[in-house]
């Protein structure tokens, strides 16, 4: 299997409308991550992907498919060490390891392009497959922040795993 972490473009829009508004995936992101699943939304994200210096946004591409996305995004004023990581996976590829090698390798890159000491993910307490790989991929958990999230008419716990670089 060959993975590699590849920057977005416009033809990419078709991988995120196959496979980014399932609803196994959309529940464990942010609300704002639904509207990659519209043709337009997708044509957006990409764009909103290759601007400015302060991120790095990556298609996960497999064998030569594009199956998910991966990005950290640097923090602001007294956090602008910080980075926090987001990604997901079309679901018929998980649990082969392909989420924790690109968490390892946009680490990778984070490090040598960011002038950043940490990155931090922050998954519901719902999402254990999240929990493990970030666990693989080197993180630890720092932190459980009760009821923190609102999502689909609950209150959710948010977890917070990060790796010092």
């Amino acid at each position: 299997m060959n993975i590699v972490l590849k920057i977005w473009e416009t033809r990419d829009v078709e991988a995120l409308l196959k496979y980014a508004g399932n609803p196994k995936i959309t529940q464990f992101m942010s609300d704002g991550f639904a509207g990659v699943s519209t043709p337009e939304g997708a044509a957006k994200f990409i764009v909103f992907a290759n601007s400015g210096s302060d991120k790095i946004y990556r298609a996960i591409q497999v064998d030569g498919q594009i199956v998910g996305g991966i990005g950290v995004m640097v923090q602001t004023d007294i956090y602008r060490k910080n980075a926090e990581l987001g990604y997901w996976l079309a679901e018929p590829f998980w649990g082969k390891g392909i989420t924790t090698k690109a968490i390892e390798m946009l680490v990778s890159e984070a490090t040598e392009q960011l002038d950043i000491t940490r990155i931090f993910a922050r998954p519901f307490h719902t999402n254990k497959a999240s929990h493990r790989v970030l666990e693989k991929a080197g993180f630890r958990l720092e932190a459980v922040l009760e009821k923190a999230v609102f999502k689909n008419g609950e209150y959710l716990d948010e977890w917070i795993y990060a790796i010092r670089i």
